[in-house]
């Protein structure tokens, strides 16, 4: 076993390399796109993509208070990208979806990040790129 990799932090590691393809993501969609996005709204986007969660349930699916979840909210709602209305089943409760706009912008960033992943390919092979997907889908055996 090479004695390089044991001295390394697996945490650290994974966090830096997730830093750098979150910064190139973000970088390529606002040199393309029109709207600045940024990568806590594109956080957001995810989590409401194809859905209509609340402002709660938005809020317990990611690390983030209630109060940064709905500004982000209200950012993306200023650049037509979220449409915020009341809740049926909660009166004080907001449900958050994506408008026109905001499907269209989230499925050209995918498509971005599918470049993105292609470029990756090149550099460490289609098989290590599955093995690589493979790695991080598997049960960890964490808690």
């Amino acid at each position: 076993m090479n004695s390089n990799l044991e001295n390394l932090d697996l945490i650290d590691l994974i966090s830096e390399r997730h830093l750098q393809l979150r910064n190139i993501a973000e970088r390529e969609w606002n040199e393309k796109g029109d709207i600045h996005i940024s990568n806590s709204e594109w956080f957001i986007l995810a989590r409401i993509y194809k859905k209509s969660p609340s402002v709660s349930q938005v809020t317990r699916r990611v690390d983030m208070s209630r109060q940064a979840v709905h500004k982000l909210a209200k950012s993306l709602q200023s650049k037509g990208l979220v449409e915020i209305t009341d809740s049926r089943h909660n009166n004080r409760d907001k449900c958050l979806m994506l408008t026109e706009l905001g499907v269209d912008c989230y499925e050209k960033n995918l498509l971005l990040k599918k470049e993105l992943e292609q470029d990756i390919a090149k550099e460490i092979g289609v098989d290590g790129l599955y093995a690589l997907k493979e790695k991080l889908m598997s049960n960890w055996g964490l808690k």
